[in-house]
C-alpha cells in the first residue's frame, strides 16, 4: 500500500517541476523564494522543510526540500528567472 501511494506521489512531483522549471512567459521575471515557495505549497501540497538559494553562473535557482502528504522527503528545484 505504501508503494501504491510512492509512486502516485513521484508523477505528480515531476509534473510540478516539470511545470515550474519549463514554462515560459512573453517577459521573464525573477520571482522570489517566497513566491517559489507559495508555488510548490499550492501544486504539491507539500511541507517546505528547507530551501537555498543556488547561483550557476548568471542563473539563480531555489532548491527546495519538502515534505510529501505521503511522507516522503523530495528535492524541488525552481529557476528564479521565470
Amino acid at each position: 500500500m505504501i508503494a501504491a501511494k510512492r509512486r502516485k506521489s513521484i508523477p505528480v512531483l515531476a509534473a510540478v517541476m516539470a511545470t515550474l522549471l519549463f514554462s515560459s512567459a512573453a517577459t521573464a521575471r525573477e520571482i522570489s523564494v517566497q513566491e517559489a515557495m507559495e508555488m510548490i505549497q499550492r501544486d504539491t501540497h507539500a511541507k517546505v522543510l528547507s530551501v537555498q538559494t543556488l547561483r550557476i553562473g548568471k542563473r539563480k535557482i531555489y532548491r527546495f526540500k519538502v515534505l510529501t502528504p505521503g511522507g516522503q522527503v523530495r528535492v524541488i528545484e525552481i529557476k528564479a528567472d521565470q
